[in-house]
């Protein structure tokens, strides 16, 4: 008898029913992304860790007592190693790190890393090319490509569809064992089975959260949200953007940026005579306050301007700097605490969804979280093998009543409408479950 047809164990309702069928389909669908998410995501809540001592022989230097040698020097140096036109100049984050001058060639952008007290080149890299950068373009699936990015935010979608149907089924009918505890040993399929839900109860909350302040970063979704949230696509928001000429030039070209200013041109720079130098820019910066590991965007052409941006830990601590190169006047000055409200609790939930927010405390509760997940897949896998009749995909049984269905398409029908993706890939999911499902019913009915 197959799964499509053997009778349910008694007391197992309609609903109850469709909302396991539902379940095994996120399953199958998000499972295999949740672990790759979540081994990414659990190595990049430790990136400064990581590629301080990865490219410890790049990034890290000997502390000394003397004074370091001024920006323009460093990148006189740097541009002596790899020769091209430099674009960035990022300010070293602590006393024992390198400063790093972005310099663009014909083969692309090279991100040299020089001794900032003697001006020793250290080495170069190709920009954004670092083990952790690497990590993160692969958390995102951005290395796979756009399509790629796609397929994230439907998984993000599927996930939370996951963990609400989830609770459903682990929701306890009379039952003690199997609630917050683990019955059996593993050879037997219940050990799995209550495996499975309690760690799905302990890391459900983390899952829909991590899903929800990792959507800024999806394809449709991601994108739309940060074009309605940033004024029309400018990137600041409303009665913050002064009234100067502004370039065609996005902030996220020319330096990490947050998410709420990936979209934020530059202004352009109206003087003219005699420009600023990077020092005397620098010098601003950090007269304005800047937080230490500040990035300034060189200016490319006569309206050009120096950007100077940082983005650490502390959110209060962002803020992103225009200087004219000519008056070195800030043509905008802001920081977190102008964003709008979305702004605000979108950059918050970004943060800690990196581990920032609360620092290391942050970071280790978030690295549970992924082993919870990672720990989730495995015993889901392990208990459909276990379950799954010989020779079939192991399908939960259909309900009795296909009434039942209406309420359920219903609620799945609010999170298509708020997510787009997730919307369609709900449609095409029933789509063909309801054709496999004839198709069989067909088959049957030939061979009676």
């Amino acid at each position: 008898m197959s799964a499509e047809t053997k009778p349910a164990r008694p007391g197992v309702s309609d609903l109850y029913r469709a909302v396991w069928r539902w379940h095994f389909y996120a399953g199958l669908l998000v499972l295999p992304f949740m672990i790759t998410l979540s081994v990414t995501g659990a190595l990049y809540l430790f990136r400064d860790e990581i590629d301080n001592w990865y490219h410890a022989d790049l990034k890290r230097v000997q502390v000394q007592e003397s004074t370091r040698l001024a920006p323009s020097a460093l990148v006189a140096s740097a541009l002596d190693a790899v020769p091209g036109n430099a674009v960035k100049y990022t300010s070293p984050a602590d006393a024992g790190a390198a400063t790093e001058i972005t310099v663009a060639t014909g083969d692309g952008r090279i991100a040299v890393y020089v001794n900032p007290y003697s001006g020793l080149v250290l080495g170069a890299m190709p920009d954004r090319s670092s083990l952790m950068w690497t990590v993160r373009t692969l958390h995102s699936f951005k290395y796979f490509g756009t399509f790629a990015r796609y397929i994230i935010e439907i998984a993000a979608g599927w996930s939370i569809l996951l963990v609400a149907t989830g609770i459903y089924l682990w929701w306890p009918r009379g039952q003690k064992g199997g609630v917050v505890s683990v019955r059996g040993k593993p050879q037997r399929r219940i050990f799995w089975r209550d495996l499975h839900a309690v760690t799905g109860l302990f890391v459900g909350f983390f899952i829909v959260f991590l899903a929800l302040t990792g959507m800024p970063w999806s394809g449709v979704w991601g994108g739309k949200v940060n074009e309605w949230a940033n004024g029309h696509n400018f990137g600041y928001p409303d009665g913050v953007r002064v009234n100067v000429p502004m370039s065609a030039q996005k902030l996220d070209d020319l330096a990490k940026t947050s998410w709420s200013l990936e979209q934020a041109q530059i202004p352009e720079s109206t003087g003219s005579g005699v420009a600023f130098t990077l020092d005397d820019a620098v010098a601003r910066f950090e007269k304005l306050g800047l937080h230490r590991g500040f990035s300034v965007g060189l200016p490319q052409k006569p309206e050009g301007v120096f950007s100077g941006s940082v983005y650490p830990d502390d959110l209060s601590q962002q803020r992103v700097v225009h200087l004219d190169q000519y008056s070195g006047e800030a043509l905008l000055d802001m920081s977190y605490a102008d964003y709008g409200p979305m702004g605000k609790w979108l950059e918050w939930g970004i943060n800690t969804h990196m581990g920032q927010t609360f620092g290391l405390l942050n970071q280790l509760i978030l690295l549970v979280a992924c082993a919870g997940i990672v720990l989730l897949a495995v015993s889901a896998a392990v208990m459909w093998w276990k379950r799954r009749p010989s020779g079939s995909l192991g399908v939960p049984p259909l309900p009795q009543d296909r009434r039942v269905f209406r309420g359920l398409i219903a609620m799945l029908a609010v999170g298509g409408l708020l997510f787009p993706l997730v919307g369609l890939s709900l449609i095409v999911m029933l789509v063909l479950d309801t054709a496999v499902v004839r198709l069989r019913m067909t088959g049957r009915a030939a061979s009676a």
